[in-house]
């Protein structure tokens, strides 16, 4: 072959590397984000990139090692969550999707949906159509039938004694049962709580019935937002009818860690907000506390340990540890901030995925049928690129022919093989 034929051949060459260059480095920039796969900045390549918002959805303990942050305290209950109220930011969790029977801190939804509806001073006289269909063993505040109430006496029984009584009457006044319940779903809804799913309004153990601790937090959360829940929640004693009379007589808070009783000391700063217990859903409780400027918010579900009075005092550890920490604890995961407008408007971001009681999830063939796709994807493309580069090889082997017809022959040089 002659020099003229070999200077063909590696000015075709170099086409095809320059071609085959241009078409794969884009393809690693792309595959790897903005900055390349060569990219040495601190963090930007985390070890799982699937990490970032799915901590909440592992099973186990969730908390971030810092220097100075104590580990969060040992306690037995199936799900817990700590929360910075003011950052959103949650300090530690366990199983925080776990669908669990809530009992009566369900009745935190139902204020969410139904307290808002009726002036707190109007007056609704009791019937017995409000109280029937009362399960047998539910707790109750008291009412009695053909008794004037105000809305905020009844509201009063919600929050106090727990009463299914007083949550049967607002139901009434909401349009009924079912209505009240459709409407706590879909206060769920919009809100992002899409573990909970509503049977009963006051929580009374019913087969389907679950909620979780992420829940829980969000529906504590926009409940402290609204100043007259806030009120009810953290209110230790009223007589009922709250403006007395010869029927009156005095309720106190169920919730012994705000008041203090059954050798349950009181927490210091404790501002609410509901707890709850049927021999199915165990003990559940929901509970903000507010220090030097901090609102900590903690749920807590079903604790094991069979110690008397354990989910109040394993809260109590919680908060505790939750106040220590706060400071210089890292946030395994946001809990969305939430305006008092929020409980009325647009779905919230989920900072987590839907678990399998939910109605949300992908189909089964949904990640066969991505993986295939993207499989067709790349085969495409490097079909693709394979042609291109056959392309600009045999133009850039066409151009050196030309111009080798076109370049004057050096005197004395001579083809050979």
């Amino acid at each position: 072959m002659s020099s003229v034929s070999w200077a063909s051949v590696r000015v075709a060459t170099a086409a095809a590397v320059c071609a085959a260059s241009l078409l794969v480095a884009p393809g690693l920039a792309v595959a790897d984000g903005p900055y390349g796969i060569d990219d040495l900045r601190s963090g930007a390549h985390p070890a799982d990139p699937a990490d970032a918002g799915s901590r909440l959805d592992r099973r186990g303990v969730q908390f971030l090692p810092q220097p100075d942050v104590p580990e969060p305290p040992d306690v037995s209950a199936l799900s817990w969550m700590v929360t910075d109220l003011e950052s959103g930011r949650i300090l530690a969790a366990k199983d925080v999707h776990r669908p669990l029977p809530p009992a009566s801190t369900l009745k935190v939804l139902f204020a969410l949906a139904v307290l808002p509806k009726f002036s707190q001073g109007t007056v609704h006289t009791v019937s017995a159509d409000d109280l029937a269909g009362i399960e047998a063993g539910s707790s109750l505040a008291g009412l009695k039938e053909d008794m004037p109430y105000r809305v905020a006496d009844l509201w009063y029984g919600v929050f106090l004694r727990s009463g299914s009584d007083a949550v049967h009457t607002l139901a009434a006044m909401n349009g009924g049962w079912n209505k009240t319940i459709d409407d706590m779903q879909e206060t769920a809804r919009r809100l992002g709580a899409r573990d909970t799913r509503v049977e009963s309004a006051d929580g009374f153990d019913t087969p389907g019935q679950v909620s979780s601790a992420y829940d829980l937090s969000l529906f504590g959360q926009a409940g402290l937002t609204n100043p007259d829940f806030a009120h009810f929640a953290s209110t230790k004693q009223t007589e009922l009818p709250e403006d007395g009379g010869p029927d009156a007589f005095g309720i106190q808070n169920t919730n012994r860690l705000l008041v203090g009783s059954h050798g349950v000391r009181p927490y210091d700063g404790l501002i609410g907000v509901k707890n709850g217990y049927t021999s199915h859903a165990g003990n559940t409780l929901i509970a903000a506390a507010r220090r030097d400027g901090r609102t900590l918010l903690v749920t807590l579900m079903n604790p094991r340990s069979g110690a008397s009075n354990a989910v109040y005092e394993e809260t109590r550890d919680l908060l505790d540890w939750g106040f220590e920490a706060a400071p210089r604890a890292a946030a395994v995961a946001m809990l969305p901030t939430m305006a008092p407008g929020d409980r009325y408007g647009a779905p919230q971001q989920v900072a987590h995925q839907p678990q399998p009681v939910t109605s949300l999830r992908r189909p089964a063939g949904t990640a066969r049928a991505e993986a295939d796709a993207d499989s067709r994807t790349r085969h495409w493309w490097f079909v693709s690129a394979a042609g291109a580069v056959g392309v600009i090889a045999a133009a850039g082997l066409g151009t050196a022919l030309w111009w080798r017809r076109r370049k004057p022959r050096a005197a004395g040089s001579e083809e050979s093989d």
